[in-house]
């Protein structure tokens, strides 16, 4: 079923967490725009729900760096590139099936806008199609995109995206697991936050980027904190000798056993 056509006009967006985002194609004042450091990575979100945006993207460390200006968030209405008094987006798949299809003609009209001062290098500037049959996101994935100028997200929804606008634009389909979603905004949340937290200053402390899960292709090694004994249940005594290079070899070790019962396949790679 095609999503309802009877919409209001692009609007400017409630506020979520910290920052407002604005689907409107026309120049805001510039007293109403968030302070964006220069050079700043941005992500632009191409979506029939641009009011998901920024979600919890503008909660904790991420809307802090949002505030900040050191990334910015742009969220582009796809009904305001709709056909006709009602703007639609979708038409029926070409030889039958269930469902609809969103438009090559409505999609390349976001992209088009979406490409405005972003360079056409995909290295650069990834344009990414958030799809279940699309290359599984990891971690490499979003050290490459946190190292680029900013990166277009395009959020599907209904049974998907004429293949012709996809090839055209040179689009990377990413998946974020095996599973179905309703549409792309849940997994392009998850993908920026993914990314952005690498961007530095983000996190305050980079070296916490380096000692987590997939940072040097294993699992992370538990973790522990006060009170010394819990419920029976001490604290490794190597975390408490002080002699970090045990406590080096320690983690390793654990982090090979981790992996080793849970991720085998990453120590096959």
């Amino acid at each position: 079923m095609s999503v309802d056509d009877d919409l209001p006009p692009p609007r400017a967006l409630r506020s979520h967490g910290r920052i407002g985002v604005s689907t409107s194609l026309k120049p805001r004042d510039l007293m109403e725009e968030p302070l964006v450091a220069k050079g700043a990575w941005r992500a632009k979100i191409i979506t029939l729900f641009p009011d998901a945006f920024p979600g919890t993207l503008g909660l904790s460390l991420t809307g802090k760096a949002l505030d900040m200006g050191l990334w910015a968030l742009d969220a582009l209405d796809l009904r305001t590139f709709g056909i006709g008094k009602h703007r639609n987006v979708d038409d029926t798949p070409a030889g039958g099936g269930a469902g609809m299809v969103l438009r090559a003609d409505v999609v390349d009209a976001a992209l088009r806008q979406a490409a405005i001062g972003a360079p056409m290098d995909r290295a650069r500037w990834p344009v990414v199609y958030l799809s279940p049959r699309g290359k599984p996101f990891d971690q490499a994935m979003a050290r490459d995109w946190s190292a680029a100028e900013g990166m277009t997200l395009l959020c599907g929804r209904f049974e998907g995206v004429d293949q012709r606008v996809l090839d055209h634009w040179d689009v990377q389909e990413v998946s974020l697991g095996d599973f179905v979603l309703t549409g792309g905004e849940i997994a392009a949340q998850a993908m920026i936050d993914a990314t952005v937290r690498l961007i530095p200053g983000v996190l305050g402390n980079h070296a916490s980027t380096e000692e987590e899960s997939f940072s040097d292709g294993l699992l992370e090694h538990p973790q522990f904190t006060r009170p010394a004994e819990w419920e029976g249940r001490e604290i490794p005594p190597v975390l408490m000798s002080g002699n970090h290079g045990e406590i080096a070899r320690w983690r390793k070790a654990e982090a090979l056993k981790l992996t080793e019962a849970r991720r085998p396949d990453l120590l096959a790679k």
